[in-house]
C-alpha cells in the first residue's frame, strides 16, 4: 500500500463534518492538534442556518463543505482569535460583539494571536501550501454588532447572546433556552482554559463564570475539544473558581 505524503493534505481532505443531533453539526479540521483545533458549529433552522466560528481559513470552508451553502446562513464570531475567524469573509451576513468588531474588520496577526500561534507546530500534518510567514486573515467587517441579550433568530430556533469576557473582551456564547444547548466558544471547554492572552482578563473570567454557572444547560458545544453535559459543565467552572479564589492567586 502506497503511503500518502504528509504534504498531500489538500483542501478535499482538510475538513470533517460530524452530525451531533438536534440539528447541530460539528465541522472541524482534524489535521490540527486538538488544543489549536477550532470547533466550527453549524445549526440548522427553518429559515436559515447558524455558523458559529469558521476555523483557520487556509482552505475555503464555503468551497469544500457543502453544508454551509444549503440555506441562507448567519456567521457569528465567538471571538476574534485567528483559529475562529479564518473564513468569516466568505459569508456576507456576519456578527460579532461590539468589543471585538474592530479586530474582525482589521484582523492583524498580533491582534488575533496568529503572530505567536499560527505556526507549523499547530499541525498534526500541515496543509498543502502552508507558509506561516504568509498567513493572513482576510478582513470581514460585521454587518450586525451583538450585545448581551440579543437574539440570533433562525425562524424556529432562537439563540440568546451571552457576553463572556475573560478569554477575550468580546467573547460570546449562544444559548438556546428551549433545548439547553450552549455554544460556548472559548470561555469554557473541556481542556486548558486560557486567561493570559494579551487581552484576557482573569477577573472578568471569574465574574463571567459566576454568572454562567447556573445556566440550565443540557449540552455544551465548546470552541475546542469534545462536547459535554451539565455535570462536567459545572465541574469545569467550579475548578476554575476554586483555583482563582485561592489565597495568593493574583487576578
Amino acid at each position: 500500500m502506497q503511503e500518502i505524503s504528509p504534504a498531500a493534505i489538500d483542501a478535499t481532505r482538510w475538513y470533517e463534518t460530524v452530525r451531533m443531533g438536534d440539528g447541530v453539526t460539528l465541522i472541524h479540521e482534524p489535521w490540527i492538534k486538538p488544543f489549536f483545533r477550532c470547533n466550527i458549529w453549524h445549526v440548522s433552522g427553518r429559515d436559515r442556518a447558524l455558523l458559529f466560528d469558521s476555523g483557520l481559513g487556509h482552505f475555503s470552508l464555503k468551497r469544500h463543505v457543502p453544508l454551509v451553502s444549503e440555506k441562507k446562513l448567519v456567521c457569528v464570531a465567538s471571538h476574534t482569535h485567528f483559529d475562529h475567524i479564518g473564513c468569516h469573509h466568505e459569508f456576507p451576513d456576519r456578527c460579532v460583539h461590539r468589543a471585538e468588531a474592530a479586530i474582525l474588520a482589521d484582523p492583524r496577526n498580533d491582534w488575533t494571536l496568529a503572530d505567536r500561534y499560527a505556526t507549523e507546530e499547530m499541525f498534526i500534518v500541515p496543509p498543502a501550501g502552508w507558509d506561516s510567514a504568509r498567513y493572513r486573515i482576510e478582513a470581514a467587517p460585521a454587518g450586525r454588532i451583538l450585545e448581551a441579550g440579543d437574539v440570533v433568530d433562525l425562524g424556529d430556533r432562537a439563540f440568546e447572546v451571552i457576553h463572556t469576557p475573560g478569554h477575550s473582551p468580546g467573547g460570546i456564547a449562544l444559548y438556546e433556552r428551549a433545548s439547553g444547548i450552549l455554544l460556548s466558544g472559548d470561555i469554557v471547554y473541556d481542556g486548558p482554559l486560557i486567561d493570559d492572552a494579551y487581552h484576557s482578563d482573569a477577573g472578568d473570567y471569574l465574574a463571567t463564570f459566576e454568572t454562567m454557572r447556573e445556566l440550565n444547560v443540557a449540552v455544551v458545544h465548546g470552541g475546542h475539544f469534545p462536547s459535554f453535559g451539565p455535570t462536567r459543565y459545572r465541574q469545569l467552572i467550579d475548578e476554575y473558581l476554586e483555583l482563582k479564589r485561592k489565597p495568593g492567586c493574583h487576578l
